[in-house]
């Protein structure tokens, strides 16, 4: 849960480097929490035009910067730009070769988007939300 909230912290860092922890963590609360939403949403008849859920909508909306911005802090750590998210709006292709480059290890030592968050004693809260306070 400490993985979640440094990116929640860090709402709309876009600098720095997030390791792969930080950002699998995040996703896979993200995807319980939404989870639980939709559930929420059902129990609750909190339905929208579409079949979208009220809580669903609301959650997916307050976390869509801190999910772009560990996104690109997370392409940062395999030394490419934040603009590779882009490949997204491939259809399949491009979120499968996202995949690929958020499953990479870090690149060893300092890259040109600041040091190895690995070297930081890789504890939450120690090195981006210090830097971005």
């Amino acid at each position: 849960m400490d993985w979640y909230l440094k990116v929640l912290k860090a709402y709309a860092v876009f600098s720095g480097r997030a390791r792969r922890k930080e950002y699998w963590m995040f996703v896979l609360i993200s995807v319980l929490v939404a989870i639980g939403l939709a559930l929420l949403d059902v129990i609750l008849n909190l339905r929208l035009g579409g079949g979208k859920g009220l809580l669903s909508t609301l959650y997916s909306l307050g976390v869509l910067i801190p999910a772009l911005a560990v996104a690109v802090r997370r392409l940062h750590d395999t030394n490419r730009s934040g603009w590779w998210l882009l490949l997204g709006l491939i259809p399949i292709v491009g979120s499968l070769v996202l995949l690929v480059f958020f499953v990479l290890d870090s690149t060893p030592g300092t890259n040109r988007f600041g040091p190895n968050p690995k070297s930081d004693d890789a504890a939450p809260g120690h090195s981006l939300t210090d830097r971005a306070a």
